[in-house]
């Protein structure tokens, strides 16, 4: 079976291609005597010169900016926001038209953030949405900036050692996230020209005790990022050879701006809102850094593609789980790539590092010996995830039916299903199963079993359950269109595969289920415990 790397050219695992790459503009660096003007736009609408500095772009003239509209600003009600259909981005127009990003991956309500945009227009502004649920509408207006004068930044540099792209632009605003309520954001840049583009934002909760906590997974959006023409996976030539051993999260996200948010994260999002259930929102990235936000969380939720992870994120979770919370693994391909954020003094986010097959030209390597920035599966320091997720990923590319095994596992109340009842193209495009041999948990169950065709060798992927001594249960589906099946049949975000409105009421009941069934607590106390049967299924050690 191919691993991520070998579908370099294809641009990731939903076969998205590369960006253009961007065009350098305008060589002023942030802090230096080109630094632009800056707008802190805090909550209370006031707009406060912060510098103003007017060097220029030996490359092309500035224009002079205009007034702020102080009729743009608004607000709404933060203790019950109104849910609204205008949330979605209209034309991206051509390359560069807007694009921009935040200095921050995720912050605490009214904290600041500074985001910086490039724009040909003459002006835009920007309109930050929360995703969840209100009475039918999936996302919520929260803040609205005034008018910002638009300006054309660049360039963007590039490492000779590491080929990472740093766009480094100047700040265009600042935000204070004043009332803005813990969740997921989408940042919509919207110019003057009618162009728009997103810009993902999570406003953390500080604890998920007594809540289930979502866990976003920004290295993984950033590893699979081609703007510029570098990302993990492939360099500007397309080529593996040439990839980034390192990226930065100071660039934009390329295409719409969030797209990895929407395919496999948004919708699962918005159905967690919907159930009910008391909910948290953290990062990977946070997790890794201070893993206080997981003490006493119910559950903690990887989502539809959460493939990097650092070890120190993965330890942290692996303990919560020890600790008795429940984990809940809604893709596949989850915790599959060992990674590092390298050491920085910047206030931005670090960079993501991982050589991958070239982990021995890693220089870190020299005195963190089992520190290698490959698969974890790999040596030296193999740990391979299947330990914590209960399943192994295996393989791509695949398209097949999602076939019941258990019926009556607790996972699937109310669906009606039946054992050998499948659902059309729902495991793909990565897929991971049970293996014997694999370190795995000592009881776990295989509760749907779906034969498979990849590159000509007969497999499976396997949705499994297992619980360990703290009295935690852990599910993972097994596939990556678990969340796009959340959507099929809409037209919306991911891709529908074929998949039908059938898969996703299926889809729908079955997280529900996993959602609100672990929210009540350690899952020994609340759920039948695991049936083992994968030695019936494998034939002992046989794969």
């Amino acid at each position: 079976m191919r691993s991520g790397e070998e579908h370099a050219a294809r641009g990731g695992a939903d076969g998205t291609g590369p960006a253009d790459p961007a065009d350098p503009a305008d060589p002023a660096g942030p802090g230096g005597p080109g630094r632009r003007r800056v707008l802190r736009v805090a909550a209370s609408g006031l707009v406060v010169v912060a510098s103003a500095g007017c060097g220029g772009s030996p490359h092309r003239a500035r224009p002079t900016p205009p007034a702020p509209d102080p009729g743009a600003y608004r607000l709404t009600g933060h203790a019950a926001p109104k849910g609204t259909d205008d949330w979605r981005l209209g034309p991206i127009g051509p390359p560069h038209a807007i694009e921009g990003y935040a200095d921050r991956v995720s912050v605490l309500p009214g904290e600041t953030f500074g985001l910086h945009v490039s724009t040909t227009a003459r002006a835009f502004r920007v309109s930050a949405f929360r995703v969840g649920w209100y009475d039918g509408k999936q996302a919520a207006l929260v803040w609205a900036s005034h008018t910002v004068a638009g300006r054309r930044q660049g360039p963007y540099s590039t490492a000779l050692d590491t080929r990472m792209i740093h766009a480094g632009w100047d700040r265009s605003l600042e935000i204070a996230a004043d009332g803005w309520p813990a969740g997921a954001y989408l940042l919509r840049l919207e110019a003057d020209s009618g162009h728009q583009r997103y810009v993902p934002l999570v406003v953390r909760s500080t604890s998920a005790h007594g809540r289930t906590l979502l866990m976003h997974a920004p290295a993984t959006w950033q590893a699979y990022n081609d703007w510029g023409g570098n990302c993990l996976y492939y360099g500007a030539d397309g080529s593996y050879a040439r990839r980034a051993y390192e990226v930065s999260f100071e660039r934009p996200y390329a295409k719409s701006g969030a797209e990895k948010f929407l395919v496999y994260e948004r919708a699962a999002v918005v159905l967690a809102e919907r159930s009910g259930i008391p909910l948290a929102y953290t990062t990977g990235m946070d997790v890794h850094r201070d893993p206080s936000v997981l003490k006493g969380a119910t559950t903690a939720v990887a989502l539809g593609h959460d493939e990097y992870w650092t070890p120190e994120q993965r330890q942290h979770v692996t303990a919560a789980r020890d600790a008795g919370t429940n984990l809940a693994f809604l893709g596949a391909n989850t915790c599959f790539r060992r990674v590092r954020l390298a050491a920085t003094t910047a206030t931005a986010p670090p960079p993501v590092v991982c050589y991958k097959t070239d982990f021995y030209a890693d220089p870190y390597l020299a005195d963190h010996p089992h520190m290698a920035t490959t698969d974890f599966r790999s040596g030296p320091g193999a740990d391979p995830e299947s330990s914590l997720t209960g399943v192994l990923y295996e393989g791509f590319p695949t398209d097949a039916p999602y076939v019941v095994e258990n019926p009556d596992h607790w996972a699937f109340r109310g669906t009606g299903v039946r054992r050998g009842e499948s659902f059309a193209h729902l495991v793909g495009v990565e897929y991971d199963r049970v293996t014997p041999g694999s370190p795995m948990p000592r009881s776990i169950e295989v509760v749907a079993h779906s034969p498979l065709v990849c590159h000509g060798k007969h497999s499976h992927s396997d949705s499994a359950y297992y619980t360990v001594p703290s009295g935690a249960g852990v599910f993972s589906t097994g596939t990556m269109r678990w969340v796009e099946g959340l959507m099929a049949g809409t037209g919306l975000d991911g891709r529908d595969h074929k998949m039908d409105a059938r898969t996703r009421g299926f889809v729908t009941k079955v997280t529900e289920n996993v959602l609100t069934g672990f929210a009540e607590g350690p899952a020994v106390r609340h759920q039948p415990a695991p049936r083992e049967n994968v030695a019936s299924l494998y034939g002992g050690g046989r794969a």
